[in-house]
């Protein structure tokens, strides 16, 4: 999570909830932990078109969710099921996304092409060189870095901007060091070989090169992107007993895997 100076007027949401006309029963056991050089991982694997996979920010009252049970309870008054949720990119201080946020086919935030440059270590994860958009559409799931979004502006119908891109065309980015000692819990998401989207998010600290080597050589991710780190990471998955709660009293945008 980054902080910033809350500037951002509220913009007023339509509280309808899309659901795929397509879509069958989820996955099983969507999450599994994983160990990948000695470091523990909880890997979410989700395939579009087959399972409800969505982007949530907001509830009736036009308030962010912040909490997963919030979200859970909300689903659950409608029938559904969270099978299990992640947050979805970097937020402000009111809980709104920091950049591209798209639900239901609506731009609730526009893309961020603020850069900042400096020390590697002194630049926001946000702004490190490229950032970039997960997106859902009716062809699945993709990551591009945010320069070759804005340009292609392919149809989205869920869209979350952060940064930076961890693996790009199966090349880790070139601004990781091996070896960093830049070590802190990491969350991400990939699209992966067999068209499936996969989550993970690390039980300990690790550094950017070896968070994205996790998706490019354990999880077969041609493509990843940074969701968030440190304090603001969290998941939702109650066969594993987990409902984390984020220090900075809740989360931004989330990921849900819907029954």
């Amino acid at each position: 999570m980054i902080f910033f100076p809350k500037h951002l007027a509220p913009i007023p949401l339509f509280l309808l909830v899309f659901s795929f006309a397509t879509v069958q029963p989820v996955l099983s056991q969507p999450c599994e932990e994983q160990t990948f050089e000695d470091a523990k991982f909880i890997v979410c694997t989700a395939k579009p078109g087959h399972d409800d996979l969505r982007l949530f920010w907001k509830d009736a009252r036009d308030e962010p969710y912040r909490r997963f049970p919030a979200l859970a309870k909300s689903l659950s008054d409608h029938g559904r099921t969270l099978t299990f949720a992640m947050n979805a990119g970097m937020y402000l201080t009111d809980f709104s996304p920091i950049g591209l946020y798209v639900e239901n086919g609506q731009e609730l935030r526009p893309a961020s092409t603020k850069t900042m440059d400096g020390p590697a270590g002194k630049v926001p994860n946000f702004y490190k060189k490229p950032n970039g958009v997960f997106f859902l559409n009716d062809a699945g799931a993709g990551i591009l870095p945010t320069t070759e979004y804005l340009e292609s502006r392919p149809k989205a119908r869920f869209a979350t901007q952060s940064g930076p891109m961890l693996v790009i065309k199966n090349k880790l980015n070139p601004i990781f060091i091996v070896g960093s000692s830049d070590r802190t819990r990491r969350s991400g998401v990939g699209v992966c070989d067999g068209r499936l989207v996969r989550f993970a998010i690390s039980e300990g600290a690790v550094n950017f090169h070896d968070f994205a080597r996790l998706f490019r050589d354990r999880l077969s991710c041609p493509n990843a992107l940074f969701l968030d780190g440190g304090n603001g990471v969290g998941i939702y998955e109650p066969r594993l007993g987990r409902s984390d709660m984020s220090w900075h009293g809740g989360f931004g945008p989330v990921f849900g895997l819907v029954e």
